[in-house]
């Protein structure tokens, strides 16, 4: 029976099950043989990863012919506009070509935020906002990349779903079995 895990990434935690220069690995994390990550989230970033022993299933994660929806809450510098979070949800152009459209919204700091370890960095005289960005494309630091482009950082990264799987009431380090749904 093939196998699919949700892990809560911890920031700081590369994407692998080797440790490399300094960082811990997922296998400090996940003690399961022959599971492998689909897709994959920056070592600064936390959240949910997804990781499974059965190909065809990764592919169907990871790959970006599928256009498989993730959601991510971004703590950002400063207090975006309408007019910022539009240009975000039409589609910016980046020096690696167009995004694509994506779904954002500006939301309350989320109750269920663990503290990051480290912390972010905080300018007192700087607010900071929340941003809920749904994407269907994966391109290496996207989600920072689209945020500095409309002049606010992103400074805290949190991947809270992928399609139809939630990060739920995991806390950072924690890993729990899903089911692969009877239609994707």
């Amino acid at each position: 029976m093939p196998r699919l895990i949700a892990l809560n990434k911890p920031c700081g935690v590369i994407c692998q099950f080797t440790p490399e220069a300094g960082h811990p690995a997922l296998s400090e994390y996940v003690d399961v043989p022959a599971v492998y990550p689909a897709g994959r989230l920056d070592t600064d970033s936390e959240g949910l990863l997804l990781l499974t022993d059965h190909g065809p299933w990764q592919a169907r994660i990871a790959e970006p012919r599928f256009k498989l929806a993730k959601t991510y809450w971004a703590q950002v510098e400063g207090a975006p506009k309408a007019s910022a979070l539009a240009q975000l949800a039409v589609g910016l152009v980046l020096n690696d070509g167009p995004t694509l459209p994506c779904d954002v919204r500006q939301v309350s700091p989320p109750a269920w935020l663990w503290p990051r370890d480290p912390p972010i960095r905080q300018r007192r005289e700087i607010p900071t906002a929340w941003l809920e960005l749904v994407l269907r494309e994966g391109r290496n630091r996207q989600v920072r990349r689209m945020t500095a482009a409309i002049g606010h950082p992103t400074l805290r990264l949190i991947r809270t779903a992928i399609g139809p799987w939630q990060l739920g009431d995991l806390q950072p380090g924690q890993w729990r079995e899903e089911q692969w749904p009877a239609r994707l």
